[in-house]
């Protein structure tokens, strides 16, 4: 009969077990062998021990000890009296031995993956002496494995990618499973590696465990992840091995296998005309099943009539394609817009060309829709000039503006007045020819730069703003003075011809051609024998003495006319003083004392002395001031007392006013003076002119100029109160007193006047109301009934 491999090893391992239970598990002791051992005595024994290694099972799981071995040396006759013991690793506890048969046992079970071998020491005894017969020695006891410990995936569960679309036998990952047996006995230890759950896509190789793609063309976009199942076995994958199980997380990695489609052939947008410039018109996009830098996309605009006006960027993000304007939209001009756009991924990949072009077309109609624009003037900024002699009334420019819609709605203008808050300049509301209103003066403001507003007729609410600045042409309206408050000194010792002082003019006019200014004494002082004065002819003289000897004593102080003329059309001129004290110099012409008095002050006063006594009087100065203030003061009382409490008290007056005729009692110079100086504040909410266009008639009033003028007084203040009600509103002005046409404002009527109000209360209110009670009651005891 014939045996398999199989088989055949199968019975080499079972004849190997047998032998080294029966043969090779007891040590018998000869003499084959002997080595010289002292004992106490002079005689020398020899050592009989014979040693072979003990082998024993794992994982032994019977009740009684399990037996190991047994030990037994020459000197044992059997009469019991050798004992043997044991020591070294495990005794006691783990290995026991018969003191009197040397058998040896093992009381617990043995796990060869936690200690494989063990070292012990065996000795003879004579069981009287206790001296031992033998020498000690020392033997292994080998554990025996068995296939107890299955195969373990230490690194599990794995995931791992790999890209889809990959060809079959692509590796994946390699997975390795570990079993604790051992390696060099049998095949407890020996792996093979089978795939329980993941076919047919993937395959592992049974001894190397590599995870291998088994079908082609696998696609993300259907499937992007699967979950294997790998079993690991050991006795070679033999029935009876133990086995053990990972999971192994394979995800499908996108390349760029599906081209950028757009969802629809075109599409349509609609877009205010006021849009403006840089706003989002429009968001598109291609759709593509990858993802990542496989999708990435670029657009842009290949075809159409809006190249110019319109373009497109892409969202990095969303990778979207989005529409925004470049130039400003005009429905009168053109009222849609018909794009190509184009949408291409950024990174093809050579493999999938095949698959179609990696790019796609869609057309976008953008429709301008009409809004109500404001008015447009024919130019940004209007330049004009007017000389500043100009008069009222002179016309400086025009300015035009007209509706851009198709209804072409006429145009009203108006100055802003914010920016004309002097009101220097008015325009006509229907033509644009801007006036003067207002004297001007260049060297006060020399460019006006205004606002002009243009306003629909058939809706306010569209205004336009164009922008002017007026330049002011300059005339000759200065004359020329001094360029500083000139003053200076000459020297007691001054020689006659020295040069004391160099002036200089300036002229707030501002010529083409430059300043030129001619300077010369007044006829007054022409002839004086003190000082010239020597014109340089470049807008600059020099003063230079006459004559030599000046004394303060005599004139401590010179005052020099001096005639400045430019060279206008016409020319003007002034008269500037130049102030020349006499002092007293040093050697080198250095002013040291230019008061007059200090020839006339006493000796005995020194100027210290003269700084204390001022000193002094300003102390009793202040001292005085305060005692005043304080006195003032005192008469004022902090707490107001029962007597004097203001409130709800009724002061009498028994006398009456005889309204505008009595000139007597009151000074009516002073109520009819209108030119009260207020603080003046703009308005802000006021549309300049335009709310001056219709005004409500008011009740007619006397020709009196005093009236008139009172009344344009609070026409302008109302303009610019920024607190008086906006726009159109009705402002009341009245007199009150006999003669004027205003009724009387008096909270009761007169005894003429048919009241219908009842007084008779008053006669409840006590002594102080009789008068009126008497007045004005209706009762059988009234003055008047």
């Amino acid at each position: 009969m014939k045996l398999g491999k199989v088989e055949f090893c199968h019975f080499l391992q079972i004849l190997a077990l047998f032998l080294c239970l029966s043969g090779m598990n007891q040590a018998e002791l000869t003499r084959s062998r002997s080595k010289p051992y002292f004992q106490s005595g002079r005689t020398r024994t020899k050592r009989s021990w014979v040693w072979n290694q003990f082998f024993v099972l794992e994982e032994y799981m019977g009740t009684d000890p399990l037996y190991v071995g047994k030990l037994h040396s020459d000197v044992d006759k059997g009469d019991g009296s050798i004992k043997y013991i044991l020591s070294g690793e495990g005794a006691s506890s783990i290995f026991i031995i018969d003191e009197n048969t040397g058998d040896i046992h093992a009381t617990k079970r043995l796990d060869r993956e936690e200690q494989a071998y063990y070292t012990l020491r065996a000795q003879a005894l004579d069981r009287l002496t206790n001296k031992p017969v033998e020498p000690e020695s020392e033997f292994v006891i080998k554990i025996q494995d068995i296939n107890d410990n299955e195969p373990k995936f230490l690194d599990g569960p794995y995931t791992a990618g790999v890209p889809e679309m990959s060809p079959v036998g692509t590796s994946v990952v390699q997975v390795t499973a570990t079993d604790a047996d051992d390696p060099t006995y049998g095949n407890s230890a020996r792996v093979v590696y089978s795939i329980l759950q993941g076919q047919p896509y993937f395959s592992v190789e049974p001894k190397t465990a590599f995870i291998k793609t088994a079908l082609p063309n696998m696609d993300r976009e259907a499937k992007d992840q699967y979950l294997l199942v790998i079993q690991a076995k050991d006795m070679v994958g033999q029935n009876g091995g133990l086995s053990g199980t990972t999971s192994v997380t394979v995800t499908l990695t996108d390349v760029n296998d599906n081209p950028p489609r757009f969802p629809r052939r075109s599409y349509q947008y609609n877009v205010p005309e006021s849009l403006p410039v840089a706003s989002v018109v429009a968001r598109i996009k291609a759709a593509d099943a990858d993802v990542g830098p496989n999708a990435e996309m670029e657009y842009k605009i290949v075809d159409g009539d809006g190249l110019g006006v319109f373009k497109i960027s892409v969202d990095k993000d969303t990778q979207e394609g989005i529409i925004t304007i470049q130039k400003e939209l005009d429905f009168e001009a053109k009222t849609s817009y018909t794009l190509r756009i184009e949408a291409a991924n950024m990174h093809v990949d050579p493999r999938f060309l095949s698959l179609g072009p990696f790019s796609d077309m869609t057309t976008v109609k953008i429709i301008v829709e009409d809004v109500d624009e404001p008015p447009v003037f024919t130019s940004r900024l209007y330049s004009m000039v007017v000389s500043e002699a100009a008069k009222v009334g002179t016309i400086i420019g025009t300015v035009a503006a007209h509706d851009p819609d198709a209804s072409n709605s006429p145009v009203r203008y108006s100055i802003d007045r914010n920016t004309d808050l002097e009101r220097y300049f008015n325009i006509d509301a229907n033509s644009g020819v801007i006036t003067t209103a207002k004297s001007l003066d260049r060297e006060t403001n020399a460019v006006h730069n205004i606002t002009v507003l243009a306003m629909e007729s058939q809706n306010p609410a569209q205004i336009g703003r164009g922008y002017v600045a007026i330049t002011i042409l300059d005339i000759n309206d200065n004359a020329p003075e001094f360029a500083m408050e000139y003053e200076t000194t000459v020297c007691e010792n001054a020689q006659p011809g020295q040069v004391i002082q160099k002036i200089s003019a300036i002229d707030k006019d501002d010529p083409p051609n430059g300043h030129q200014f001619y300077f010369s004494l007044t006829a007054e002082a022409a002839n004086n024998h003190n000082f010239t004065l020597q014109d340089n002819k470049d807008n600059t003289a020099t003063v230079l003495t006459k004559r030599n000897g000046f004394r303060r004593q005599e004139q401590s102080v010179f005052y020099l006319p001096i005639f400045i003329v430019d060279s206008g059309s016409p020319s003007l001129s002034s008269t500037n003083t130049l102030t020349i004290r006499v002092c007293d110099c040093d050697a080198d012409g250095v002013a040291q004392t230019c008061n007059a008095e200090a020839y006339i002050l006493p000796a005995g006063l020194s100027t210290g002395a003269l700084i204390a006594i001022l000193a002094c009087v300003l102390t009793l100065l202040v001292l005085v001031l305060l005692i005043v203030t304080m006195r003032r003061r005192k008469k004022e009382p902090l707490i107001f007392d029962e007597e004097r409490d203001i409130r709800e008290n009724i002061v009498r007056y028994d006398d009456e006013g005889g309204g505008e005729e009595d000139t007597e009692a009151f000074d009516m110079a002073a109520l009819r003076n209108l030119n009260i100086m207020r603080d003046t504040k703009t308005r802000r909410d006021v549309t300049p002119e335009i709310q001056f266009l219709s005004r409500p008639t008011f009740k007619s009033i006397p020709d009196n100029v005093i009236f008139r003028e009172f009344i344009w007084e609070r026409l302008k203040e109302a303009d610019v109160d920024p607190c008086a009600p906006p726009y159109d509103s009705l402002q009341t002005y009245a007199f009150e007193g006999n003669g004027s046409v205003a009724e009387s404002l008096s909270s009761l009527d007169s005894i003429s006047s048919n009241s219908d109000q009842n007084y008779d209360y008053l006669s409840d209110w006590g002594p102080r109301f009789k008068r009126l009670a008497d007045m004005y009651g209706t009762g059988p005891d009234c003055l008047y009934s």
